[in-house]
């Protein structure tokens, strides 16, 4: 069985609104399309932090601090090539700064702004409904 670990951000600004984006469709792709937060595969040398802090940047096109840690995620799936997968996601809440001025990258079709409650109803997987649930109010 492989083993991936990923990272990623449950953006806030001010106001109680939060960061979904909706990816957009690549190649062998065959998981979910839906609604979810940014996140993606921790690099060689880096910390889960900065993975978080670089996905945030590159799927959602903005800059971010991170407040908290939350409790990752793990999930079993089957990989495009078949084989089995045992990842662990972690995610951290983050403060929205600026929205950077290239936007987001070629891996995402669209970004919004939701309160918390139209997040919830939007987010694909009730794991990360259950993180909303727990980043707490800002």
């Amino acid at each position: 069985m492989k083993r991936q670990f990923s990272a990623g951000g449950i953006i806030f600004k001010p106001g109680d609104l939060w960061l979904v984006r909706k990816p957009k469709a690549n190649e062998g792709f065959k998981g979910s399309l839906g609604w979810s937060f940014p996140k993606g595969i921790i690099d060689p040398g880096e910390t889960s932090e900065q993975a978080a802090l670089r996905e945030v940047r590159e799927e959602a096109g903005v800059e971010a601090e991170i407040i908290k840690k939350l409790p990752p995620i793990k999930i079993f799936f089957t990989d495009h090539e078949g084989d089995k997968v045992f990842k662990t996601i972690t995610y951290f809440v983050m403060k929205w700064k600026a929205d950077l001025p290239e936007g987001f990258g070629n891996e995402t079709e669209v970004v919004v702004w939701l309160s918390r409650e139209e997040a919830r109803e939007q987010l694909a997987f009730p794991s990360e409904r259950e993180l909303l649930d727990m980043a707490g109010s800002w």
